[in-house]
């Protein structure tokens, strides 16, 4: 069966690694959640022993929807009487718009039509609809032309455990703090001895959920009501036999967990509902809750081994003035460098200034969702000693050398970019050929890209003047070492290797000719924005006015966004990867851009350049070097580039216009095969002033059919 978990933003990744230890096949991640399949009991570990899922999601049926009639007749083709009978009652949950469909709640009642009418039709009766407890939750989703109707397994969300009966004024939901403990690598630092210190624990969260993943007690164990429970295909055998084992483990679990759990408040309120809510979780006896204010914390004596001190500071509205904020933060900082020396910590922040205000380094950094809070989660290493650190040994005479030219660079090229409203440019590329590196700055950050050494160089050598490079670039940028992304950029078989490189999911807005983007420096090779086609997406936007715009291959559609703010009539954009889509989605909405009038399309640009019959004044075509995708036919620029430009001929309406770009440096244009178009290659006019260095980053054409 095809399936689906819903999550909170930022947890994807975690949650693809659980759902694959849970037995999950096809496993892969998507905005907000991940598809996987698997058979019966698959679903069934989900919705027991996912600690990150929000809900576990059956597909039933996904079809196109062009207006509300179709969304009926898609909803009346599912065998609704294979899921329920006439005494369940049901509910249908709809989330999304699409064109023809814009209401939520309309196409809800549409579903619900669907329903009854089946029945009544087949049955002369109808189940009733029962919106607050329905014995059966239908979900609907509706996006980009597309329903998908599902089946609502694990009903309510699964961050409600059932132990949870009272909060502070503003809830750590459970499947974010079993993420924030996952990703400060509790069960390792458990395993090894560790305790755990919450120092502003509220309602106690994060101490529950730590002991109950250290005892492995699944988290729903203890939930009363499951969404399958109405469902005509519950296998109530199969069920009792996964929950009588997951409470074997639980027993088991407990019986050897250590009480090396502490939660600290200075409210006595909600210090009294952690202690119901430690209650009702049966783990009263292992976690230590205890009032004391933030000033006043000291390391539990219990506790000799270093451990873990995590938390969710009060911040925001919970908080008021960001001042008071801020000296929480620092005092935190002061707390755990005075108190927990050489152990780890792991706090929340909302704003980039409360991180700073803690005065620790951050090793790692993760992108989070608090409900509708965008936040960071910061991870350290608190230092052994506070001694202060020693004076940095002088910079080497090559290291010199590099960032004098930095410096330089940055002077000459700064204001230039400061009057064509740039955010992102390059300040360096590989000026001095011993340190072969590019240099980006992006904003407030910088992404430093190395050039893989020949042979001949010792790769100790190597190293040195890569880290030298890293300072120097540092120290004359003024930027702190972790806001500097680093990468090697190797090339691989077949071509550049574009796969996943981490998996932080930290993105960043940057301003780019008075439109915003959102960029990830870590987690790819390529950040999402081709900092080398600034003038080609300049030259979109001029061209743009009123016509029918073609992107193809078109990476997450920062030049689609061009191509609508130049007043595009409507844009398509068309790339293999769902992940560079919602990503190409996200940029379209950052800047206002409804999705009726910007389609995204998943599909093999070749495959829709043959398939589809609609026309384009304006086409955009800038293809990778080499792609070998599982789900298309290989691709080689050089060797079938004049088949893409005549298939996107016979999409051109008359006076339209190709822009065709690429980065292969060795490649030659085949004009004899492009007879039938007048060709102007337009290279020199569309590389920007930060890469003049080196102007063969790219070249560029202007095709018209003739």
């Amino acid at each position: 069966m095809d399936l689906f978990a819903t999550c909170p933003k930022g947890l994807e990744y975690l949650l693809v690694d659980e759902l694959k230890a849970l037995g999950a096949a096809d496993v892969r991640e998507a905005l907000a959640g991940v598809h996987f399949t698997g058979e019966l009991d698959v679903g069934y570990r989900a919705c027991l022993w996912s600690r990150l899922a929000s809900r576990i999601l059956m597909t039933l049926a996904e079809f196109d929807v062009s207006d509300a009639d179709a969304l009926y007749a898609g909803a009346r083709a599912i065998g609704w009487s294979e899921h329920l009978d006439l005494t369940t009652s049901f509910a249908v949950d709809a989330v999304g718009a699409t064109p023809g469909v814009t209401h939520s709640q309309y196409a809800a009642l549409r579903v619900k039509d669907a329903i009854v009418d089946t029945f009544r039709e087949a049955m002369g009766e109808r189940p009733n609809v029962d919106t607050e407890n329905p014995g059966l939750r239908v979900n609907l989703v509706l996006r980009r032309g597309r329903a998908i109707v599902s089946l609502n397994l694990s009903g309510a969300p699964l961050h409600q455990r059932g132990y949870r009966k009272g909060a502070g004024l503003a809830p750590l939901k459970e499947n974010l703090a079993a993420a924030m403990l996952l990703r400060a690598n509790w069960p390792v630092i458990y395993a090894a001895g560790g305790g755990l210190v919450d120092p502003l624990c509220g309602s106690g969260t994060l101490p529950i959920e730590a002991a109950l993943m250290a005892a492995d007690v699944a988290p729903g164990l203890r939930r009363a009501h499951w969404g399958f429970a109405g469902w005509r295909g519950h296998d109530a055998a199969l069920w009792k036999m996964l929950h009588d084992a997951a409470q074997m483990r639980a027993q088991a679990g407990l019986q050897a967990l250590r009480p090396v759990f502490f939660g600290f408040d200075e409210n006595p309120t909600v210090l009294n509902e952690a202690r119901r809510n430690a209650q009702e979780a049966l783990l009263s006896g292992f976690i230590q809750l205890g009032r004391q204010t933030l000033e006043h914390l000291h390391r539990p004596h219990e506790l000799e081994q270093a451990g873990l001190v995590i938390t969710n500071p009060p911040y925001g509205e919970r908080m008021g003035d960001d001042e008071n904020v801020i000296a929480l933060y620092r005092l935190l900082g002061e707390k755990l460098k005075a108190e927990f020396p050489g152990w780890r910590a792991s706090v929340i922040a909302a704003d980039e200034a409360h991180g700073h205000a803690l005065g620790l380094r951050a090793d790692k950094r993760y992108k989070l969702y608090n409900g509708a809070i965008e936040c960071t989660l910061l991870n350290f290493e608190v230092a052994a000693h506070d001694a202060p650190r020693p004076a940095p040994k002088p910079l080497s005479a090559g290291a010199q050398m590099v960032k004098n030219r930095i410096e330089k660079n940055f002077r000459h090229l700064r204001k230039q970019a400061q009057r064509e409203g740039v955010e992102c440019w390059r300040v360096y590329d590989a000026d001095l050929p011993e340190y072969a590196a590019a240099i980006d700055i992006y904003g407030e950050h910088l992404h430093i890209q190395e050039y893989a050494a020949p042979a001949s160089v010792d790769e100790n050598l190597a190293r040195t003047r890569w880290r030298e490079l890293v300072r120097a670039a540092a120290e004359a940028l003024g930027v702190a070492r972790e806001r500097i992304a680093l990468k090697q950029r190797r090339r691989g078989k077949g071509g550049e290797k574009y796969g996943r490189l981490d998996e932080r999911g930290e993105f960043i807005e940057v301003g780019e000719g008075g439109l915003k983007f959102l960029v990830n420096l870590r987690d790819y090779l390529d950040t999402g924005l081709f900092l080398d086609h600034r003038p080609l997406r300049a030259h979109v936007r001029a061209l743009a006015k009123g016509k029918r715009f073609l992107n193809l291959f078109c990476y997450t559609g920062s030049v689609s966004v061009y191509a609508a703010a130049g007043g595009a009539s409507e844009t398509t954009s068309v790339d293999l990867s769902q992940t560079y889509l919602d990503w190409a989605a996200r940029n379209l909405a950052l800047n206002g851009f409804d999705s009726s009038a910007h389609k995204l399309v998943r599909e093999d640009a070749l495959g829709f350049l043959q398939t589809r019959s609609a026309m384009y004044d304006l086409i955009f075509v800038d293809p990778p070097t080499f792609s070998n995708s599982k789900r298309a036919e290989d691709f080689d620029v050089q060797r079938d580039h004049a088949c893409l430009l005549n298939l996107c001929g016979q999409r051109l309406l008359p006076g339209g216009l190709i822009l065709f770009s690429n980065n292969f440096r060795r490649f030659k244009l085949d004009q004899a095969a492009l007879a039938g178009f007048a060709i102007r290659e337009i290279s020199a006019q569309t590389i920007p002033f930060d890469f003049a260095r080196s102007p063969r980053i790219h070249r560029a054409w202007e095709l018209k059919k003739t």
